[in-house]
């Protein structure tokens, strides 16, 4: 699970955030002795993606054409494509259009085509590198983004193993992840809780404790979590 600082424009009742991908992954479309290599990579930012397709560029030397297409950011703020050479419009607008029907973000595409020595005109390359890309997230691992709150819970430690086994339990029917426990004077249980579970983990804590326990809820982050 990775987590993200909040953003600002992130609220309750907004629409889902895109999702992006758990790990980079590689897939080969063949189309008319024409073999399309696409990788998906996932990229925190412009400058990653770039990295990324210099180091495509580099590997795949003698390939005629890299197209690309990047979405960047939790709300999918800033979106790229080139058709690098091929004619406009037959290559990185459709790769983009896949991600951008796809709902992810923070992910690059790039496509290297090596030609097979027939033309596909025009409709047959928007299909070729839509495919493409299609077919390669198809096999991506995807990461679901989800808006969580933090929570501790401070518990005395003759009752931290009994109410350790009760968050355990919460956290597995109401979405919630319990992420670690720190020990000082008293045990503290860090989770993430969805907001709407807040008052539910409230009663369940006050239900366990006989109403001595009680959750301290901080900030919000942007949590990727397994679709």
């Amino acid at each position: 699970m990775t987590s993200h600082p909040r953003s600002p424009g992130s609220a309750d009742g907004d629409p889902p955030l895109p999702s992006t991908v758990a790990r980079p992954v590689e897939h080969e479309l063949v189309v008319k002795k024409s073999r399309f290599i696409t990788l998906l990579h996932p990229v925190t930012t412009v400058a990653d993606a770039e990295a990324v397709i210099a180091r495509v560029r580099k590997e795949h030397w003698d390939a005629r054409h890299h197209c690309t297409a990047l979405v960047v950011g939790t709300h999918a703020d800033q979106q790229r494509s080139s058709d690098d050479g091929e004619p406009s419009g037959t290559a990185g607008i459709p790769m983009l259009e896949v991600l951008r029907h796809r709902h992810v973000t923070d992910v690059v595409a790039v496509v290297t085509r090596y030609f097979g020595g027939v033309l596909l005109g025009a409709g047959g390359l928007v299909r070729a590198y839509s495919n493409a890309v299609s077919e390669t997230l198809d096999l991506a691992p995807v990461l679901r983004r989800e808006v969580m709150v933090e929570v501790a819970v401070e518990v005395p430690h003759a009752e931290a193993g009994r109410i350790g086994n009760v968050l355990h339990e919460w956290c597995a029917t109401h979405g919630a992840v319990l992420e670690g426990t720190d020990y000082a004077a008293r045990a503290t249980y860090r989770l993430l809780v969805p907001p709407p579970q807040l008052v539910p983990l409230e009663a369940a804590l006050a239900s366990a404790s006989s109403g001595t326990l009680s959750p301290a809820v901080g900030d919000r982050r942007i949590v990727d979590v397994p679709a």
